[in-house]
Formats: C-alpha cells, structure tokens, sequence
C-alpha cells in the first residue's frame, strides 16, 4: 500500500526535522533553506512501516510560502498537523489546517514536536490546545503523537500511528484520465526535462504520449521513477517523476498539468460549491477579485456568486462561479482554495462542479442552480451526469469527445455510462453525437411543422429542399444531427425524402384548372421544341400567353415538372423533356454499340442530335455528369447501360 503525507503547520514548529526523524531524509534542498533554516518551497521524502510505503510533501510553514504550501497540499492522503509542544497553536497552525479541511483531506495525526524541550505540564496545554484547534472536524478522533525528532523519543509510536490510519483509508474510486499536476520541473544532464508531482487520477506508463495542459504541448514519457526507482507504469495517488520527451525544461513550468492526450480542455470558468470559513473577516461577494488554488497553480479570478444576495456569508456554503484570469486545468469534484487578493489570506474553499461553464445572466440563476445542485447529488453516478450534461446541452447533445472533457472520465467508464443510458433509451446516438431522447423527439416536431407550415405557403412544389430546411429549424443544431432527424422521420413514415427535398408523406399537390392547363401548356412547350428548345425565360413566357396567370404561377409550375423529373435541366440556361433526353441517350448508346472503340465527337454528335453547337456542348456535358459518357482527349466514350 502506497500513502502520501504532508506536514501542516506554523514556521519553525520542526516539520522538516520530523520527516527527517522518520525518514533519514533532509527535505530541505535549497541552499536557500540550508542558509536560513526554514523550509522555502516544497521537500519530498519516503520511508516504508511493514507493507506500507509512505511518501512525504513538506510544505512550507511561514506565511510568505502558503502559495508553495498550497501547491504540495493537492494529492495527499492524510496530513501530519505539527505543532511545536514550547510554542503550542499558533496563525499558520490554523490557517493550514482550514486549508486541510477545506481541501477535503479527511484522515491525519496531531503530532507535538519538541517534546524534550518542555515539562510534562506544558505538553499536556499544548495537547489541549491541539484537541481544541482540531474538534468538530476531520481530527477530532485523531492520535496526539508527541515526539522529539532531537531524541528520537514518539518516532516509531508516530510510525504504528500513520500505519494504523493508513490501514483505514478507503480505496481510491479511480475513474479518471490520467492527470499530474506539476509541482517540481527541473533538467537533468543527459536526460532533459523532468517533471514531478502526485498523480492525481489514471496511470502514466513508459512510451506514452501525454500533453502538458493548459498550453497543450504535446510530450512523449521518457522514463518514470517512484520514490527514487524506475518503473513502467505509476498509478493514482504516488509520488512521480517524468522524464519528459518533447519539451525543453524551460518551457514547462509548476501550476501545469500532464494529462492524457486530447481529452481534457483548460477552462476559465468553472462552477463551485464554495465554503467560507467562519474566521473570514466579511462576506465573499460578487466580482470580488481573489487568488484560486487548484492542482499546484495560483490563478487570479472573479467570483460570481450564484445567489439572490450575492454573497456567501463567513461560515457557510453555496454555489458560485469562478471566472479566471487565465486558462487552468479542471475537473469535476477538484478541490480549491481561495484566498484573498491582498492582504492574503486564506477565506474559502471549494469543489468543482461544472469544469466547463460559461457567464450567466441573473434570470438564469434559479435554473443554473437546480442544474449544479442535480449534478452535485449526482457526483457519485456517471449515467445520471451525463444525463444531466446532456439536459443542459438540449437540441445541440454532446459528443463523446465533449463528454469526456466534462466528465474526464476514462473511456471504458464513460462508455458503460452512455452505453446504460442508450439502453435504457434516455438518451440517442444521432450521427457522432449524443442527446436527450425528449430533446430529440422535439427536433423531429419542429421538423414536421417546418415541412407543414413550407407546404402551407408553397402547394405546387414537390418539397422543401434539405438545405432550407436545415436552415429555418435546425440553424442551431450541428449538422451531424440533421441526418437522423430525417431518417427517424422517414422510418416512421411520417416524410419522404427524394433526393434534395424532403415531403410530408400525406403532402399532394392540388392544382386549380387553370394551374393544370398551364402546367399542360409548358410541358407541351418542351415537347414541341425537342432539342432545340427555348430559353427558360422565353418558355415561360409563352406559356402565360392567353391566360389569366402571372409569370410567378408559371415558375412554380416549371419548378413542379422539373421536380417530377418531366422536365429534365442540362444547364441554368437550357430545359429538356425528359421524354426528348431519354431518346437521345439510346441514340446515343446505339451508336456506340455498332462502332469499334465506342467514341464520338463533338462533330458526330451535332448530327447524330440535330442540333447546333450551342446545344451539342452542354448536352455532352450533361451525359458526363449523367455517367452515360466521359471524355477522353477531345472525345467522349460512350458507357453500357447498367444492367
């Protein structure tokens, strides 16, 4: 079994002699923290009690450092709360600790230090002192330890302690993608860059390809060590270090995450259950300007809070919105600190909800609320999440791809979860993209009433063509979704699709007497003319001669034969009878078939049609687009009828 401890606690208090204490490691490597004797930025270190390997975060305990306290803070499993026996509980005891609850770590040890310098009377203030700090939270019931990391004396009963607590943590519910916030970048000579942190979610394994997030640089693992030994394959919750191909040192930096490739997105804003602790000096308002910790970054953000009053009071909870300066990296249940902008303090805490969210207008704020209060209870049931995503996503659905970016679940558990959905017919797979089934059972109306209200304002036409209809009922639904609109439609037999244009299948055109006369008269037009027929323009023209009709009447009747398929076009300038092109393709083709190569010209064809140049051109070029014939040098072939 494998834990990662971190120390809490004022400066000074002896974190960093403790760690040595158990673990023979100094984890102060700066020269920095060598010359002044206090912890800078964070140490790291591990020892092993029976089958239980430790790794240890030191964290800095001065004021100054909360920001590098707080990058070591994400990940850790339980947290040794130091507190120095001669100096008892002091500003940075109790800020760590609010950051320790507040970031949701739910299991740790008191641990006195110092003992050897103290009387038996002032240890037992000082283990008053620490009962009192810690009652009502997550270290109510947890073990005192006092030690002294000079004598030695308490180490191995620390030891049995973290053991013992170690024994009780709950297995990690691991569903997501691979993610490791960087707290640690450095080069080394002859391998390159090398990143370390707390593997948050997922496994990194030797060879893959990762990305480094929010600047989306693409990387290839290089090599992998775990608590100083090289291995293939890390998993959630240990201390990594990767050896990272790609990438120059410099380039990389703490605050970004190594994720699996193409599947998470940076985010600027986010929506929150927030807590604001009861010793914050006022209320967290609207627009108020604060410093967001998550993962290992310090962000600048805005807060909009999600309520009638625009705040949260100190000692309670609500939603907000967090609305960042710059990208970040989020994922749904991530813990957050808050802290002011200056003077900085620590004020409130977090949890993500909604990773990916945009502004909201105040109507909206009852609504929004019900949406991330659902998706709160929903935390622990994917299939009831992605519904929930999808109720917000409406006509529009979601991919799969998006879905794993809101989600950042691995693939396997976010397919189970669709695939639940599917099968319970929650939802619908239209083309590539996901949707509620009511959703979609509204798109197929409105579709229908589209058609109904087309056939209402123009009777003579066959149908409303795909593109207009994709236009005026769909405009803002992706066009993947479109298609199985229609199909669904069409399987039910409520439409009939024919080529371009999409009927109602009860839809017939009715024509008053004088429009079936007209229509009549057009077509008699054309059938006249053969192939030597009129401009558009002139045919229709002629066809009102003598009538009562506008030229309007006689264009939607054109448009009616040629929907038909009675009239034929070649061109935007000439129309044929279907009847007068048919024939000519069997000419056509009986002349192939009584010649060698089956090849005609342009000159043969003039004859062969009876028709001028004007006409012979674009009627060849028709039976090219037709697939009765295709060029070849200044020739065409003449194809076999398909059997």
């Amino acid at each position: 079994m494998e834990v990662i401890i971190g120390t809490a606690g004022h400066i000074d208090h002896g974190k960093t002699a403790l760690i040595k204490a158990l673990t023979g490691i100094d984890a102060d490597r700066l020269p920095e923290e060598k010359r002044r004797g206090i912890t800078v930025d964070l140490g790291f270190a591990e020892m092993t009690v029976g089958d239980l390997h430790c790794g240890f975060v030191d964290m800095p305990g001065h004021e100054r450092f909360v920001k590098n306290m707080l990058a070591g803070a994400s990940g850790i499993d339980l947290v040794m709360l130091v507190i120095a026996a001669d100096e008892s509980v002091m500003p940075q005891t109790r800020e760590h600790f609010d950051i320790c609850r507040l970031l949701g770590i739910n299991a740790g040890v008191v641990v006195l230090t110092k003992t050897d310098l103290v009387d038996a009377e002032t240890l037992e203030l000082a283990k008053l002192d620490a009962a009192e700090l810690v009652s009502n939270s997550f270290l109510e019931n947890a073990s005192i330890v006092g030690v002294s990391s000079r004598t030695g004396e308490g180490i191995e009963t620390l030891k049995e302690a973290i053991r013992q607590i170690s024994a009780k943590l709950p297995a990690r519910r691991d569903q997501l993608v691979a993610r490791l916030p960087v707290d640690r970048s450095f080069s080394m000579k002859g391998f390159g860059a090398v990143v370390t942190g707390t593997l948050a979610s997922g496994e990194i394994i030797e060879g893959a390809e990762l990305e480094l997030l929010p600047d989306a640089i693409k990387v290839r693992v290089r090599g992998l060590q775990t608590h100083g030994q090289t291995v293939r394959t890390a998993a959630t919750g240990q201390r990594v270090a990767v050896n990272l191909g790609g990438v120059d040192h410099s380039k990389v930096t703490r605050g970004m995450v190594l994720a699996a490739p193409n599947v998470l997105q940076p985010t600027q804003i986010f929506d929150a259950e927030v807590e604001v602790l009861p010793t914050a000096p006022k209320p967290l308002r609207s627009r108020q300007r604060v410093r967001v910790h998550i993962g290992t970054i310090e962000a600048l953000a805005r807060i909009q809070i999600l309520n009638d009053t625009d705040e949260i009071a100190p000692g309670s909870k609500d939603l907000a919105q967090v609305r960042l300066e710059a990208p970040i990296l989020a994922v749904p249940g991530e813990r957050f600190i808050i802290r002011s902008y200056s003077p900085q303090t620590t004020i409130a805490g977090g949890s993500v909800i909604d990773a990916h969210s945009e502004k909201y207008r105040r109507k909206e704020i009852k609504k929004v609320r019900t949406h991330l209060q659902d998706l709160l209870s929903a935390s622990d049931d994917n299939s009831r999440r992605v519904r929930i995503f999808l109720d917000a996503a409406g006509a529009s659905g979601a991919s799969f791809v998006e879905l794993q970016a809101r989600t950042a679940l691995v693939e396997k558990v976010l397919a189970d979860a669709i695939n639940e959905n599917v099968a319970s017919g929650s939802i619908v797979l239209t083309g590539e993209r996901y949707i509620r089934t009511d959703k979609f059972e509204e798109l197929t109306k409105a579709i229908e009433s589209g058609i109904q209200a087309f056939h209402a304002s123009e009777p003579l036409a066959k149908g409303i063509s795909r593109e207009a209809l994709q236009k005026n009922v769909m405009r803002l639904v992706p066009p993947q979704v479109f298609p199985s609109v229609i199909a669904t439609l069409e399987s039910n037999g409520n439409i009939i699709p024919d080529k371009e244009t999409v009927r109602l299948a009860s839809h017939e055109t009715q024509l008053s007497p004088d429009e079936a006369a007209l229509s009549k008269k057009l077509l008699a037009i054309y059938h006249k003319a053969g192939l030597e027929v009129p401009k558009l323009e002139e045919a229709l023209a002629e066809s009102i001669k003598g009538t009562n009709l506008q030229l309007q009447h006689a264009r939607k009747l054109f448009r009616m034969l040629l929907d038909s398929g009675e009239i034929v076009k070649v061109n935007d300038e000439f129309y044929f009878a279907k009847n007068d092109i048919n024939a000519l393709a069997d000419m056509l083709r009986q002349f192939a078939a009584e010649t060698s190569d089956r090849l005609i010209d342009v000159p043969k064809f003039k004859e062969l049609a009876g028709v001028s140049r004007k006409y012979a051109i674009p009627l060849l070029e028709y039976f090219d687009r037709e697939h009765i014939t295709s060029r070849s040098g200044d020739k065409r072939f003449v194809h076999k009828p398909a059997r």
